[in-house]
């Protein structure tokens, strides 16, 4: 291993830590600063709405929380079934779900998943193939109305979504893929260095409740990071590029889900 490669591991191992005696404590976070907090919500684009039930009792197949970890597993291969908008609809509740806003203002969200000081950073894209009810496109999860929006009227995405996941056609093809994008500043706001661990524990919080949630109603995932950063920002129409800017928003994790 050259000094060059070493050099960029310990980069990597240093935020992950989030602890550099050089700049972790260079100056005050923005909160402790008293400046404006970020929106603990992404703003709706605008489109068309659709709301999604919020009664779950006759999709569960399983009851048993036992079950759900025994039998957990990664899945690659689906049905041909489509998911109902009710069993779409438990799942977006289950990891993103807002249970009620708290602080002045509403500045933070309790949700169905833990997130570091309550800032919870990510949202929600679907790629839709095959739910009934729904148009085959890109959709963005409201958790504070509990509502999907047309993100995209692009209902042939599937090539190029496989393309952008570096080719795994098991998760451009899904009856549904999950994306969650992360909005870091929601976090660096509260926390500064030290917010970017959180955001990666965080992630792996929200991924987990969907691997349970999907074992709940007899669907399958598999936790995809394996992508290509700039073709999949680009397909959600994300800006390309490193940016400090507060309301910078990129790809952060992939899940497809199907019936097993």
């Amino acid at each position: 291993m050259n000094e060059t490669t070493k050099y960029r591991i310990l980069q990597q191992r240093e935020m992950m830590k989030g602890y550099n005696a050089s700049y972790v404590h260079a100056e005050p976070t923005d909160q402790q600063q008293k400046l404006p907090f970020p929106m603990p919500v992404k703003a709706p684009k605008g489109t068309e709405r659709i709301a999604l039930p919020m009664e779950f009792e006759d999709v569960m197949r399983k009851s048993d929380v036992l079950s759900f970890f025994q039998e957990r597993e990664s899945c690659r291969i689906y049905q041909k079934t489509p998911l109902s908008l009710k069993e779409l609809s438990f799942l977006l509740w289950a990891t993103q779900g807002i249970r009620r806003f708290a602080g002045k203002s509403r500045q933070v969200t309790f949700r169905n998943v833990p997130s570091a000081g309550s800032r919870h950073p990510f949202e929600t894209y679907l790629f839709v193939k095959s739910v009934e009810e729904l148009s085959a496109g890109i959709y963005h999860y409201l958790p504070e109305s509990h509502e999907l929006e047309i993100w995209e009227e692009h209902s042939d995405y599937m090539e190029e979504l496989t393309e952008a996941l570096n080719g795994q056609e098991f998760a451009g093809n899904a009856p549904v893929t999950f994306v969650w994008s992360v909005t870091p500043y929601r976090t660096e706001w509260r926390y500064g260095f030290q917010a970017h661990r959180y955001m990666l524990m965080d992630a792996g919080h929200v991924c987990e409740n969907l691997y349970l949630a999907c074992e709940a109603i007899g669907c399958g995932t598999c936790a995809v990071g394996s992508y290509n950063q700039e073709l999949l920002d680009e397909l959600l129409g994300f800006e390309p590029g490193p940016s400090a800017e507060t309301d910078y928003e990129f790809t952060v994790y992939v899940a497809p889900v199907g019936k097993k």
